[in-house]
Order: structure tokens, then sequence, then C-alpha cells
């Protein structure tokens, strides 16, 4: 028999005020009790049930329907982001993902406002999209990288609110997750990186200099959260350092999200009875 949650990860994972960064322990299961095993049952029938809603979903933007999920996936190096991709979204049908990576912004999109590039990937309807990384690079790396000066990205948190409410108006479910890594769960990542050559490929130099300033990007998450996190797109901030957790998690969320749109299977807008006919008429 399939365990379930002993509170629902829409609400033992969501940010509220006087959420505190600090005090998440990144290795906790908040809202599950039944440990691995029972986890990756759940998993597999949460991807069924999903695989199932998000086919609704997109047969009603193939007949014209706007209604969409954005899944925002954000966290530090190792935090899992690739493999929530792999996991979570790999159990529906990729015609309906949308998934864009956000690394740094080219010559071109540095000459546009920074939200220019997230609005050109936003999800069509009916798909759910993924940003791997996302506007709130804007309010992370710059201001953690002095890349433009504070009153700079000091007003970004208001427009990425009034962005998002755009986004939300028009038809979209926000769900957007921080992946919350330990420092010391991230050095072990990377250091595996550094020990098997089939993941060379994933390791950045850079990584190792971002990782001395976790202070910094301590405090700027703790001013996203504190300051995005809003009734029409709030935080979930997701403990990390068990990446089965972080998976049954996510895909939990997206699964409460595209459940949310209530959709049904769009009617024909055809005669069916008349196309019956017409079938049964040919000969073979």
């Amino acid at each position: 028999m399939t365990k379930s949650w002993s509170t629902p990860p829409g609400e033992a994972l969501r940010v509220g005020p006087g959420f505190d960064l600090s005090a998440v322990d990144a290795s906790s299961t908040p809202g599950w009790e039944h440990g691995r095993s029972s986890a990756e049952n759940k998993l597999e029938a949460d991807g069924n049930r999903l695989s199932e809603v998000q086919e609704r979903l997109y047969a009603h933007g193939r007949t014209g329907g706007s209604r969409a999920v954005l899944l925002v996936l954000q966290g530090m190096d190792t935090a899992g982001k690739g493999g929530i991709v792999r996991h979570v979204l790999g159990m529906v049908d990729p015609q309906g993902v949308q998934l864009h990576s956000f690394g740094v912004p080219t010559e071109e999109e540095r000459a546009q406002h920074y939200l220019h590039r997230i609005r050109e990937a936003l999800p069509s309807g009916g798909r759910i999209g993924v940003f791997d990384r996302s506007h709130y690079e804007d309010v992370l790396v710059v201001r953690v990288n002095e890349l433009v000066p504070p009153d700079v990205w000091e007003p970004r948190y208001d427009e990425i609110n009034a962005f998002e409410r755009e986004v939300v108006d028009a038809g979209t479910v926000v769900v957007k997750v921080m992946l919350h890594v330990s420092q010391q769960e991230q050095k072990t990542r990377l250091r595996e990186r550094l020990e098997r050559p089939d993941k060379y490929w994933k390791f950045n130099p850079k990584d190792v200099d971002e990782r001395a300033k976790w202070p910094a990007y301590q405090e700027a998450y703790q001013a996203v959260l504190d300051r995005t996190s809003t009734e029409h797109a709030p935080w979930h901030v997701v403990p990390a350092d068990s990446k089965w957790y972080a998976r049954l998690a996510v895909g939990a969320l997206v699964l409460d999200a595209v459940e949310s749109l209530q959709l049904d299977w769009p009617p024909a807008d055809f005669d069916v009875e008349a196309e019956k006919a017409r079938l049964d008429a040919q000969p073979f």
C-alpha cells in the first residue's frame, strides 16, 4: 500500500512570514515519515498520476487553451536541479515540457531588460515549463558578486513580484522551489565529481570560488524568500541533502499544481457520430 504525506508538501515546505532559512535542516524530510523505500513507491504512483493529468493539460493546449505550469528551480551548485528534471519531469510526455536553463547572459541578452529573456521562455498553453535557474539569478549572483550596484538590484524584488503576478493572471501556475543543500553535502558532491571521470564534465573550478561565498549566498537567498514569497507565487524550500526526498517533494508540488487546474478532456469540435459514419462507410 502506498504511503501518504503526514503533512502535504505544499504546507510543510511553503515559505511564510518569519521564515528562517538558517533553521532548516537540509537533511530533514518535512511531512514524510516513511523512509526512502516508501518514498520511491510514492514517487512512482505520483508519476503515473502526473502523466495522466499532464496529458490533459497538453490536450488543453493543443485545442487553444492557455493554462500552463511553471516550475522555477533555484539552489546552490550540486543542489540537484538536474536530477529533479530527469526524475520528476522525466515521468511525463516530453512533448509537454519546455525546459530552459539560464546561465550567464549573452551580450545580446545584457542589452535587454533582465526579464526579457525570461518572458521569451515562458511556457506556452498546455505545457509544463521548467526554469533551471531563473530571473532570481539577478538578485542572487548579481548581488553576491556585486555585478551591479545595490540601487540597481534592490528594485528588482518588486519588479519580479509584479512580473509573476502578470504570469499568474495570464493562466500559469507558478511553483517556486529552492533546493536547500548543506555546505558539507555540497562539498561531498563536488568531491565526487573530481573523483569520477564520468562526472568531470559537471565540475567547474568556479564552483569552488562560489562556495567560498556561502554566507553571502545564504543572506541573498533569505532576502529572496522574505521579499518574493507571495500569495500568488509562494516559495517552497525543499531540504535536498537526501536526493530521494527532494525528488518526491518536488514531484508532489508539480502534481498538485497541475491538478489544481482541474482540467477535463477537451470536447470534440466536430460531429462525432457523423465522423463514425464516414469512417464506417469506407471499404477498408
